[in-house]
């Protein structure tokens, strides 16, 4: 005879209009396999908590991204955004797809010339640039978006010292509606300073500006404002062909497309609340086509990342204990933590349950096992009455969690990818205390005295 855990009953207030545990029912979000294979499989093979990535997904992604733009318009290319995700299987992945290098950083450019390719295919854009990663780059010959005045003089400094000309872009910011304004990055094309960079060039004589680049923000939910940052980019674009004799040859848009993630505070699924990929491509090509003069078709550059990998991205968890707070509300402690989730300060992941688990759903707490007060996956999702040893399935975490994670009392976990012949492979191994320590020096006069 099974005996049945007693729990102690609890008295919660609850305030008319808000949702409530009652009628609920039985939560029915289940997931028992990734790309049909067995969650039970992974977790035995690899361990928890793991990063499992789908193949299927990330390739059928960014084909859909590639022809909604590639439709409309003849001359489109996409650049990886590294800093989205770097994990070498990711990047090779797109990098097959025909997609080239976006990096922010010497670390990042680095990375991309170590999975093969070459500089003519790195942008390298971000506002950090070393005087060592410039020279490198325009030694290569990769497309180099200049983000302010400082970084004029030092590529200014980098040609006298190879003895050539360097074609280089340009980053710009503008009013696209999209409050708050990202005004950081680039020079400012209403104010005149955009304006102000170019004259700089000119009379610097030693760089060729040969392109525009501009990222407006990040998980933008209004296709609009891309068609006002497109208008504007190429009203620009003309203004500086007439005024300085420079072709402007790409129009580097950026990213921020969102993924079909749920931002917190947001009540509306992301079903009704994201718009499609088509309608962001509608927005920037016809806006394109429509101001652009006549046989003129500079290459559109695009540096999606969250489109492109949130979505094949799970992370498998395991519940490690069960309390109630308090206030009653039953909270449960798993293995992955704001460590190597850090979307989770402004995301509210699909959960999904391995198993049917019988039982009334009620608003729940998910923790996870940092000895931190802020390390909370979800203050409110409902689930039944869990048992330890369950796995819940967190969903879409592809995009920024594994170039975000950090290393703190915890180790970080293996991250693995299931082809598209439906084949689990390791692509980062779960780290170990080797790993973390191997870097450290200490000195004799600190060793321990037995």
């Amino acid at each position: 005879m099974n005996n049945t855990i007693y729990e102690k009953p609890i008295i919660k207030k609850l305030q008319t209009g808000f949702m409530n545990k009652f009628g609920t029912g039985v939560f029915k979000r289940i997931r028992k396999d990734i790309d049909g294979v067995a969650i039970d499989r992974l977790v035995e093979q690899f361990g928890s908590p793991l990063f499992v990535f789908s193949e299927k997904k990330l390739r059928g992604n960014y084909r859909k991204l590639y022809n909604a733009f590639s439709n409309r318009y003849p001359n489109v290319l996409f650049g990886w955004s590294y800093k989205t995700n770097y994990l070498d299987a990711i990047c090779s992945t797109l990098h097959q797809e025909g997609a080239i290098a976006e990096v922010v950083s010497e670390y990042e450019y680095r990375k991309a010339k170590r999975l093969g390719i070459d500089g003519k295919n790195i942008i390298y854009n971000g506002p950090f640039k070393t005087i060592e990663s410039l020279k490198e780059a325009a030694e290569d010959g990769a497309m180099i978006n200049i983000d302010h005045f400082e970084e004029i003089q030092d590529l200014e400094n980098v040609a006298k010292e190879l003895n050539k000309k360097i074609k280089a872009g340009i980053r710009v910011n503008m009013d696209t509606g999209i409050v708050p304004q990202w005004s950081r990055f680039g020079f400012n094309i209403e104010s005149g300073q955009a304006f102000d960079a170019v004259k700089r060039i000119s009379y610097g004589g030693h760089l060729i500006l040969n392109g525009l680049h501009c990222h407006i923000g990040t998980f933008i939910l209004e296709p609009n404002a891309y068609s006002q940052e497109v208008k504007k980019m190429v009203e620009f674009a003309y203004k500086v062909e007439d005024e300085f004799g420079y072709k402007i040859e790409y129009l580097d848009i950026g990213g921020g497309f969102p993924s079909k993630n749920r931002l917190k505070g947001v009540y509306l699924p992301p079903e009704v609340v994201v718009p499609s990929i088509d309608e962001f491509a509608e927005a920037v090509c016809d806006t394109l086509l429509e101001n652009l003069r006549p046989n003129d078709f500079p290459k559109l550059i695009l540096e999606t990342g969250r489109a492109i990998v949130d979505e094949a991205g799970y992370l498998i968890t395991t519940v490690h204990a069960i309390k109630r707070l308090p206030d009653g509300t039953r909270s449960y402690i798993i293995d992955a933590g704001v460590n190597i989730l850090f979307t989770s300060f402004w995301y509210k992941f699909n959960i999904e349950m391995d198993r049917e688990v019988s039982g009334t759903a009620e608003p729940s707490v998910i923790y996870g096992p940092l000895c931190m007060n802020i390390d909370v996956i979800d203050e409110s999702v409902n689930l039944p009455p869990l048992e330890r040893g369950t796995r819940l399935i967190i969903s879409p975490v592809g995009a920024y969690n594994v170039t975000q994670w950090m290393q703190f009392i915890m180790y970080r976990p293996s991250v693995c990818i299931i082809s598209e012949k439906g084949e689990p492979l390791l692509i980062r191994e779960k780290e170990d205390l080797e790993d973390i320590t191997k870097l450290e020096i200490l000195p004799e006069e600190y060793e321990l005295k037995k």
